[in-house]
This record gives C-alpha cells, sequence and structure tokens, in this order.
C-alpha cells in the first residue's frame, strides 16, 4: 500500500540558490521555489493500520526543508567545484569563478549537484532512513522535488 504527500498542498517548500557547474543557462547561481512530494510504500502494520502516520513523514520532510530554506545550496562532492576554505566564510572556485560567501548562508550538501536530480535522491534516501528508525515495515520512498510546478525530479528509494 503507498501513501501519497502532494507538496504544494501540504506545504512541504523550500526556496533556495544553486548552480549547476558547466550548464549553458544553470551554471550561474539563480533560485527556485522548490516544493517535495513525497510516497511512502509498505505493508499497513500498528494499533490503526498505518503504512505510516502522514504527520511523522510531513515533520521529517519539514526539517529537512527548512535545513535547505532560503540556503545557497552547494555540492560537497562536486569535480567542478573546488573549495578553498571551509572555516568562516566559505570560499570555493567553478573554473574561473572564484566566490565567498558567509558559511551561514549556505547548506553544504552531501551530493555531487545540486540538480531536482540529486536533491530527490537526497530527500529519498533521507526520509527512508528516518522512517525506518519509526517503522520496520516501510518498502520504499519516493520523492519528487519540483522546481516549479509541473517540473521535478522523481527518485525511488529501495534498500
Amino acid at each position: 500500500m503507498k501513501i501519497v504527500i502532494n507538496g504544494i498542498h501540504a506545504n512541504l517548500r523550500f526556496a533556495s540558490a544553486h548552480m549547476i557547474p558547466g550548464h549553458e543557462f544553470c551554471g550561474g547561481i539563480h533560485g527556485h521555489s522548490y516544493h517535495v512530494d513525497v510516497v511512502v510504500e509498505g505493508e499497513r502494520s500498528g494499533q490503526f493500520g498505518f503504512v505510516v502516520d502522514f504527520k511523522a513523514v510531513k515533520t521529517i520532510v519539514r526539517k529537512l526543508c527548512k535545513k535547505l530554506d532560503h540556503k545557497v545550496l552547494l555540492p560537497l562532492k562536486s569535480d567542478q567545484i573546488k573549495f578553498m576554505n571551509m572555516e568562516g566564510p566559505l570560499e570555493f572556485a567553478i573554473g574561473s569563478k572564484n566566490y565567498v560567501l558567509p558559511k551561514e548562508d549556505c547548506c553544504l550538501l552531501p551530493t555531487t549537484s545540486t540538480s531536482a536530480e540529486e536533491l530527490s535522491r537526497f530527500f529519498a534516501e533521507h526520509v527512508y532512513r528516518a522512517l525506518e528508525n519509526l517503522s520496520s515495515n516501510i518498502e520504499s520512498v519516493e520523492i519528487c522535488v519540483n522546481e516549479g510546478i509541473g517540473q521535478g525530479a522523481y527518485y525511488t528509494f529501495k534498500p
């Protein structure tokens, strides 16, 4: 059985800036008002016969959205970003461009990119791990990170 949470209606949102190094249009710093859709698949169990409580899922996703909200998203595993200073202001270079940003304005992610595809993978793995601690009957978590209405990337995490 599956439960589905629509990110627009459930207020699972964040607004962030990012860049996709080397991309013709997305290579410069720009931003999106993201929303996150969630599908959790598993067996019903417990006193109420839930796959998982909707409230628990929304709490986990909102916490993650809050971490990314109003930040510049930076992928720590990118082979195109060279970090020079990780203490104090973040100093990094992408090709011939050098950046210095206050660390508190950035969110460093354990990803290779900050594309919708990588963000959906990041969310799906994080949400699955958090739900796994609450329930042993979860089979998969599918996340769609939308960069706008009708434009997003899906990733399904299934261990």
